[in-house]
């Protein structure tokens, strides 16, 4: 097999047919970097993009934890809750460590209006993550506010706030699901010590 070398003498990468007409492999993404694309390419909504970067990665990587946990923030990213709920699920008993699949379970079983199942997998997570995790307290918070119970509520945002204020207190007063719970307690919303 023929390789052309370009002006520095190096092998040129770009060539995919040398003038013997053999196809020459083209050399091998590697899977942190195409997640570093898809990464970037999601935070940009460039879906297609990132889609066909996660495609693009075979082998053995294609049912790597990282990028399992990639197709999960796809399917949010889409809205796609079954999917996401189909995904998640099954990191949440293969990879429990993991906080990001219980709470993307969680809040696509909200999304479909499953807030009774939404807060039990995150009751279930909250052992293992709830000392830490502000999003997981500030969901509860709200699907305790959307079941109607302020006062788990309430205790809940205060939790929260415990590990982090100011995540808190500037999603808290907005937040759709919470609005129940500052209607019940005459509250414009926020934070209370």
């Amino acid at each position: 097999m023929q390789i052309r070398r370009c002006a520095r003498g190096n092998p040129a990468v770009v060539w995919s047919r040398v003038p013997d007409h053999t196809v020459r492999p083209r050399p091998r993404i590697p899977t942190r970097h195409r997640l570093a694309y898809f990464s970037g390419y999601l935070t940009l909504g460039l879906v297609r993009e990132a889609t066909a970067e996660l495609d693009a990665i075979g082998g053995d990587d294609r049912h790597s934890l990282p990028v399992r946990l990639a197709r999960v923030e796809l399917a949010m990213a889409v809205e796609e809750w079954e999917l996401v709920v189909a995904l998640a699920q099954p990191l949440t008993q293969t990879a429990p460590e993991e906080e990001r699949p219980w709470i993307a379970w969680a809040y696509a079983l909200r999304e479909r209006q499953r807030i009774e199942a939404a807060r039990a997998v995150l009751l279930r997570a909250e052992p293992r993550h709830g000392a830490r995790s502000v999003v997981l307290q500030f969901n509860l918070a709200c699907y305790e506010s959307l079941l109607g119970d302020f006062e788990a509520a309430q205790h809940r945002l205060k939790l929260a706030a415990k590990i982090d204020r100011a995540f808190c207190d500037d999603a808290a007063p907005g937040d759709p699901d919470l609005q129940p719970l500052w209607k019940a307690i005459g509250s414009p919303g926020g934070v209370k010590d």
